[in-house]
């Protein structure tokens, strides 16, 4: 009997001890996702999300959409590009420009290579070509002077003329007086008497800098203004830069 008991209190022990084993107790440490995150740089895991208060609007639209994605980078940022301000294309010079003699013109008649070249407006004022002769070209904008030769090339000798005029090269300027080399200088559009003074040298030790003497003529005759630097000056216009007297 003694012997029975001895063995009941053994298998009792026995079974206390194999259920003490397989319960487990709460184990204190870092949740497995940080201990990742140190090992390799990155959770297994999610982490849990917190609840972030909605404030409404477009900043709770804003908290929503990080909190859907929480492990997300964040997208680029939208920066607006720096506008470009670009000056306004210059008007062509040669739209109300009147011709005179010295320029020299490129005339196109379409499908009539013969009549297309290059002319240059004589000292009487007009160009020579073939078929037509002489065109008076003096006075006349580019506009005119392709109706011109339009109306005579129909005259007996083109149907249906189709013209353009274009200037090549402007008639020279003129400049004298105190720069560095006086002399015919070819003329360049939106010229100013400070350019023409540059490409004649500049100012000579004694020249008058604040303002010069330029003679203009057109087809009402020829006029004298006195000037500062920075004035245009047109074609075939004479710069006189005058002496100081002290």
């Amino acid at each position: 009997m003694r012997a029975f008991r001895l063995s009941i209190t053994v298998i009792i022990s026995a079974l206390a001890l194999s259920g003490c084993m397989r319960t487990t107790g709460p184990v204190a440490g870092a949740p497995q996702g940080d201990l990742d995150s140190m090992a390799y740089g990155q959770s297994n895991s999610q982490p849990p999300r917190a609840a972030a208060a909605d404030s409404g609007g477009a900043v709770g639209a804003l908290r929503a959409s990080f909190a859907a994605s929480p492990g997300a980078a964040p997208g680029p940022v939208a920066v607006a590009a720096p506008v470009a301000y670009t000056e306004p294309a210059p008007m062509r010079y040669d739209a109300a420009y009147h011709l005179d003699a010295g320029d020299k013109l490129r005339v196109v008649v379409y499908g009539q290579e013969g009549l297309t070249n290059t002319y240059a407006v004589s000292a009487g004022g007009s160009i020579t070509m073939p078929l037509i002769g002489s065109v008076p070209a003096r006075g006349r904008t580019t506009a005119g002077l392709e109706a011109e030769i339009s109306a005579k090339l129909r005259a007996g000798f083109i149907r249906e003329p189709s013209v353009a005029v274009e200037i090549e090269a402007y008639r020279p300027f003129f400049i004298l007086g105190e720069v560095a080399a006086p002399g015919q200088y070819p003329y360049v559009p939106n010229m100013t008497v400070e350019s023409a003074v540059a490409i004649a040298g500049g100012f000579s030790p004694r020249a008058r800098r604040d303002n010069v003497t330029v003679t203009h003529t057109d087809a009402s005759g020829t006029s004298r203004f006195i000037v500062p630097p920075g004035s245009p000056i047109s074609p075939g216009d004479t710069v006189l830069v005058s002496e100081r007297w002290f």
